[in-house]
C-alpha cells in the first residue's frame, strides 16, 4: 500500500496536470478588448463603472483573471462574446488625424467610417494628418501587432513628391540613413519615379515607422515633402480604391500581411 507521502506526492502531481491543462488567463479588460469588443482604456472604464459581470457577478476591477474564451462575461447586460474579428483598409485622404478622438476638435479618420456598423476597430500604424494613402484598421490587436512588428512585419512603400531633383547620390544617402533627434532613420530603398522641371516623385520602401519618418528623413537632405501618399503595405496594394474609401480584406489578404503567430514557423 502506499504510505501518506506517496499519496502526498501523487496528489500534487494530479494538481499540477490540471494546472498545466487549465486554459491561460489573462486580465477581464484585455480579453474584452481582444474580443474586438473595445479598446483597452474603454474597457477599464466600462469595467470600473460597474457594466461588466462575471458568472453573475459585478466585477470593477480590469485585472479580474478570465480565460479568453470564458462564457460567463456580459457587458451592460448582454453576452460579451468573441466576435469576428475586423479587417479593413482605407484610402486616407488628406487633413485627418489617425487617432479616435482628437483633443484639439480634428477631424478624424472615423468620419470615413460614418454609418457603418463595424463596431470597435483600431488604426494599424499611422498616417499623420499631412500624408493620405493606404491605412489598416482591426479589432485583431494580436494580428495588429505583428503587421507593425518592425522586425517581421511587412514593409511599407511610399510615393513622395519632393521639391526638388534628386540624384543618385542622394538615394545612396537615403539608404544609408542619418541620425535625427537621437534616432537612425532610413529607406530600405529608394528610387525616382518621375521628374518635372523643379519636382520629382519618390518611391521609398521603409522596413520601420518611426514619427514622420521620410519626412524627416527627406529634411535632413535638404528636400521638403510636397505630398507623401502611402501606396502598400507588404503585397496590399491600395489600388484604385478611391479617396475616403474603404474595403474589407480578403481572408488571404489578412494571412499574408501577418500569418497567424502558430504557423510563423512552419
Amino acid at each position: 500500500m502506499d504510505g501518506p507521502r506517496e499519496r502526498a506526492v501523487c496528489m500534487s502531481g494530479t494538481a499540477a496536470m490540471k494546472r498545466a491543462t487549465r486554459p491561460p488567463r489573462y486580465g477581464l479588460a484585455r480579453v474584452l478588448s481582444k474580443r474586438g469588443l473595445c479598446s483597452r482604456s474603454e474597457a477599464e472604464r466600462r469595467i470600473r463603472d460597474g457594466r461588466v459581470r462575471v458568472d453573475g457577478r459585478v466585477v470593477r476591477d480590469p485585472e479580474f483573471p478570465v480565460a479568453l474564451d470564458a462564457s460567463g462575461i456580459e457587458l451592460d447586460g448582454g453576452s460579451a462574446r468573441m466576435d469576428v474579428h475586423q479587417y479593413l483598409m482605407l484610402n486616407k485622404p488628406r487633413g485627418l488625424v489617425t487617432t479616435v478622438r482628437d483633443e484639439r476638435g480634428r477631424d478624424t479618420v472615423y468620419r470615413c467610417f460614418d454609418g457603418a456598423d463595424l463596431g470597435w476597430i483600431a488604426p494599424v500604424g499611422r498616417l499623420d494628418k499631412a500624408s493620405e494613402g493606404l491605412l489598416l484598421f482591426s479589432s485583431d490587436s494580436a494580428w495588429a501587432a505583428r503587421v507593425t512588428d518592425p522586425d517581421s512585419g511587412p514593409h511599407k512603400t511610399y510615393h513622395v513628391q519632393v521639391d526638388g531633383l534628386p540624384d543618385g547620390a542622394l538615394l545612396a544617402a537615403l539608404a544609408r540613413g542619418v541620425e535625427d533627434a537621437g534616432e537612425w532613420l532610413r529607406a530600405t530603398s529608394a528610387r525616382v519615379l518621375r521628374c518635372g522641371a523643379r519636382n520629382a516623385w519618390l518611391e521609398i520602401v521603409l522596413d520601420e515607422g518611426r514619427n514622420r519618418q521620410i519626412r524627416r528623413l527627406l529634411a535632413a537632405h535638404g528636400l521638403e515633402v510636397l505630398r507623401l501618399v502611402r501606396v502598400a503595405v507588404g503585397g496590399l496594394a491600395l489600388g484604385e480604391l478611391p479617396k475616403g474609401g474603404w474595403r474589407p480584406l480578403e481572408l488571404d489578404e489578412v494571412k499574408a500581411l501577418a500569418p497567424p503567430a502558430d504557423s510563423a514557423s512552419d
